[in-house]
C-alpha cells in the first residue's frame, strides 16, 4: 500500500495546501481563482510522477496508450455520454418542477445584459450546448487527463490489485470527492449559505463523485487506459451548468438542474449503479507490489 498511500498523500498536500494558500487571499474572491482551480487539476498527474520516482516504479503503464483498436464503442461513449446524462437529469427535473422551466432564457439574458452585451439568448445557447456536446471533451481534455492520470490511471489500478473493482471504483470515488474539500469549502458548486456548511457539500461531491466515479471506472477499465475518462471528464465539466441557464430563479445544486444534485444528477447514479453492478464480473489483478 506504500504507493497508493504516497501518492494520496501527495496529492493531497500539494492541492490543499495550495487551495489553503488561496483562501487566505480571498478565496472565490480572488480574481485568479478560476486559474488556481484549473491548476489543481494538473496535481494528481504531477503526484502520480513524484510516486514513481520515489518508490523508483518506473514509467511502465501510465495508461497513456488509446487501445483505440476494439474500442471504438468506448470513446464514443466517453465523448457523448456525460452530456446525454446531464440532459436526461435536467429533463426529469424539468419534468418535476415545471414552473422553474424558463424557455425564454431570461437568467443568460440578464447575466450578459449586466455585462452591456445584448444577445439572443436562444442563439448563444444552441452554440453552447452544441461546442459543449462535440468539443467540450477536446477542449477539456488536457487538464481533465491531468486528474484522470491520478485517478483512473495509477490509484483505480494500483486499488485493483488489493481489493475486489468494485471496491477500488468505490475507494477511488471517494478519495476523489474528498480531494475536492477545500473548493467545496470555500464555496465552489454548492456556495456557502445552506445549512452544515461546508460538511454537507463536502459529503455531496463526495456521494457525486462515487457514481460519476464509477461510469469514469468502467470506462476506463474497459479500454485500459485512462484516456476515455479524460474525455468523459472534460465532457462533463465542459456542459454541467447547462441547464441552469433554463432554470428560471436561484437553482438548489443539491436538488437540480445541476448534476450536481439529487433530481439532475439522476442520470449519473443510475449509470454509476449500472457500471457498478457491470464491474462486479471483473477480477482484481492482485498482483505486484502497491
Amino acid at each position: 500500500m506504500k504507493r497508493i498511500n504516497l501518492f494520496i498523500g501527495l496529492t493531497f498536500v500539494l492541492t490543499w495546501g495550495a487551495a489553503w494558500g488561496l483562501m487566505a487571499s480571498g478565496g472565490l474572491q480572488n480574481p485568479y481563482a478560476q486559474l488556481v482551480f484549473m491548476s489543481f487539476m494538473l496535481i494528481p498527474a504531477l503526484s502520480v510522477i513524484l510516486t514513481r520516482l520515489i518508490t523508483a516504479e518506473g514509467f511502465k503503464d501510465m495508461r497513456l496508450e488509446p487501445h483505440f483498436k476494439g474500442n471504438v464503442v468506448w470513446y464514443l461513449a466517453a465523448w457523448f455520454l456525460p452530456s446525454l446524462l446531464i440532459l436526461a437529469g435536467a429533463a426529469l427535473y424539468f419534468l418535476i418542477f415545471p414552473n422553474t422551466f424558463d424557455p425564454s432564457l431570461s437568467t443568460m439574458a440578464a447575466v450578459y445584459q449586466q455585462q452591456g452585451i445584448e444577445l439572443q439568448a436562444k442563439s448563444v445557447m444552441i452554440t453552447q450546448m452544441l461546442m459543449g456536446i462535440f468539443l467540450a471533451p477536446a477542449l477539456n481534455f488536457i487538464p481533465a487527463l491531468g486528474e484522470e492520470l491520478g485517478w483512473r490511471g495509477y490509484l483505480l489500478p494500483k486499488l485493483c490489485e488489493k481489493f475486489t473493482v468494485p471496491q477500488a471504483a468505490l475507494a477511488t470515488g471517494v478519495v476523489w470527492g474528498l480531494w475536492h474539500a477545500p473548493m467545496i469549502a470555500m464555496g465552489h458548486n454548492y456556495g456557502l449559505d445552506y445549512p452544515y456548511a461546508p460538511w454537507g457539500g463536502i459529503a455531496a461531491m463526495v456521494v457525486f463523485c462515487i457514481f460519476v466515479g464509477a461510469l469514469f471506472a468502467y470506462l476506463s477499465l474497459k479500454v485500459k487506459s485512462a484516456i476515455p475518462a479524460a474525455l468523459a471528464h472534460g465532457g462533463l465539466n465542459g456542459m454541467a451548468a447547462a441547464s441552469v441557464w433554463f432554470h428560471r430563479g436561484p437553482a438548489d445544486p443539491f436538488i437540480g438542474p445541476f448534476p450536481t444534485g439529487i433530481v439532475g444528477g439522476a442520470g449519473f447514479i443510475a449509470a454509476g449503479l449500472i457500471c457498478f453492478y457491470l464491474l462486479r464480473g471483473r477480477e482484481s489483478t492482485g498482483k505486484g507490489e502497491n
